[in-house]
């Protein structure tokens, strides 16, 4: 008898069905209704602690000033003020940080993932970079390059880079090794073996690596900025934290957040066009 319970619980009938996954009613509910549902307890616990006092209004303000002051900022940025040349000089710092990760994530990745040399004598030394704290390096980057642009974009290329690296490397060794074997009898080379069958198999892995690394481009960026000499959005953060002006600095935090968001909605955007055929397979699997 508690053997039949079991197999009803778990969906089994007995019959010619296997077994059926039996959903929580939560799974039918769509993603944007269970998001607001956790955004707004997370508002009312913090209007909650806010009103009884819990944390002082200099750490932590309450939801409607940081509101107003969202709104502050917004009208600030579309009338072209001072905030905007902010954001875009941000932006710049980022789009080249990404570019230049891309350029020299892939190229190391290529390097490790394809060459015994590489995977021996260069993937160590990597991996202990990797290892260190890499904001610690931001000091250097500053020696180096000076107070301007580039000193942020070396920054958040140096933050990127490493999960571009581990992706790349990895995807290329995603390759079956019976599809390995069929390209080396049929006498393709070294380069129509990473072109034609390497790379395509292994862009999941890349892409992944492709969106870890748009988010550390941003903290990189921002980094940068904090250590002064900039004239981004960090450095209004900067200010902003040294006159305790909490809800401005909360403010700029959530449009530096919603710019990470864009960045990593792009790169996924460009995932499913690139890979469109991994979607596929999840269907054709899904229906049988």
């Amino acid at each position: 008898m508690s053997d039949v319970r079991a197999n009803e619980a778990a969906g089994y009938d007995g019959g010619d069905t296997v077994w059926t996954e039996k959903t929580s009613w939560l799974d039918s509910v769509p993603r944007s209704v269970s998001m607001l549902f956790v955004a707004a307890v997370f508002i009312g616990v913090w209007e909650l602690v806010t009103s009884l006092g819990l944390v002082s209004p200099i750490i932590l303000p309450t939801p409607m000033e940081t509101f107003r002051d969202i709104l502050f900022v917004g009208e600030n940025l579309i009338s072209g003020g001072y905030m905007l040349q902010a954001l875009w000089i941000t932006l710049l710092e980022v789009v080249y940080g990404f570019a230049l990760a891309i350029a020299i994530g892939f190229s190391l990745g290529v390097l490790v993932g394809e060459t015994s040399f590489g995977e021996k004598a260069v993937m160590p030394y990597l991996v202990a970079i990797d290892t260190m704290p890499k904001v610690a390096f931001a000091p250097l980057f500053v020696a180096w390059l000076g107070f301007d642009i580039e000193s942020k974009v070396a920054l958040a290329a140096f933050i990127a880079t490493f999960p571009i690296i581990v992706g790349t490397a990895a995807g290329l060794h995603a390759a079956d090794h019976n599809a390995r074997m069929l390209f080396k009898t049929m006498g393709a080379s070294r380069w129509q073996t990473l072109v034609k069958l390497k790379l395509p198999t292994g862009l999941p892995q890349i892409f992944t690596g492709l969106k870890i690394g748009s988010v550390g481009v941003m903290a990189g960026a921002i980094t940068g900025e904090f250590l002064g000499g900039g004239k981004g959005f960090g450095e209004l953060i900067r200010v902003a934290a040294s006159q305790l002006n909490t809800p401005r600095v909360f403010s700029l935090i959530i449009y530096l957040s919603v710019v990470g968001l864009a960045l990593f909605m792009l790169v996924a955007w460009a995932q499913r066009r690139v890979v469109f055929w991994r979607k596929e397979q999840v269907g054709a699997a899904t229906e049988h």
